[in-house]
């Protein structure tokens, strides 16, 4: 069996941790790419540690040019074929609207918006490459429904879910799966920016959004979008 490529931004803790995890798990090669050097080299590890070989690529995904230069190294990393793109990368803040700053709001689309559509771009070579090539965007349910306080982040999730959706159409054709995943409120870090109590054992775990990601992966029909 051929050995999996993935790619994976936002890799260096929570969801995309977990993700390269699992992966790693079947024996995948995880190239994962932070701006966070310290959490890559520790994510990497687990990877190897798990039954995967691991990459970690030093990425600010909010500069293209870092971004461009990341997924560079992850396709050497991958000898030229990549199988799996997750886009993961992303902020969370929340500021009641006439809080919202032009600069907040802008970085909320580099980050949230721009960021998949150049790590994308970049990536569609390596892709076509592949005999089973998937691109998985990692939205939210806030792509879904507007919540007070997220005005900003609404928005690029929102964009990302119209991206998405075009962008299946547009390489459906090139045979490349697109797939839109939409995980409700997980236990990670970014939830510290949540004000409230939270009972945790009604959120979603990353390993359980995780699981998801590689069900979208492996099944041929069915998985294009999903709640979790």
């Amino acid at each position: 069996m051929t050995q999996l490529r993935v790619f994976i931004t936002g890799g260096g803790r929570g969801i995309g941790r977990s993700i390269a995890v699992r992966f790693a798990r079947e024996g995948a090669k995880v190239a994962i790419a932070a701006r966070n050097s310290e959490q890559l080299d520790a994510v990497v590890a687990e990877i190897d540690a798990a039954g995967g070989e691991g990459y970690a690529v030093q990425m600010d995904i909010a500069d293209h040019n870092s971004a461009e230069a990341a997924v560079f190294r992850a396709t050497e990393f991958f000898d030229g074929t990549m199988d799996l793109l997750v886009n993961n990368a992303g902020i969370f803040s929340m500021q009641p609207f006439e809080e919202l700053t032009l600069d907040v709001w802008q970085r909320f689309l580099n980050i949230n918006l721009t960021g998949p559509f150049v790590v994308t771009l970049e990536a569609l070579g390596a892709l076509q490459e592949s005999e089973r090539p998937h691109i998985i965007n990692m939205c939210s349910i806030a792509a879904k429904q507007g919540f007070a306080g997220n005005v900003g982040y609404c928005a690029s999730k929102y964009g990302l879910r119209g991206f998405s959706d075009a962008l299946r159409e547009d390489l459906r054709a090139k045979g490349i799966r697109v797939s839109t995943i939409y995980p409700s409120a997980t236990d990670t870090s970014m939830l510290a920016g949540v004000p409230g109590d939270w009972d945790k054992s009604k959120l979603n775990q990353p390993e359980d959004v995780a699981e998801v990601v590689w069900k979208a992966y492996h099944m041929d029909s069915g998985y294009e979008d999903l709640d979790v």
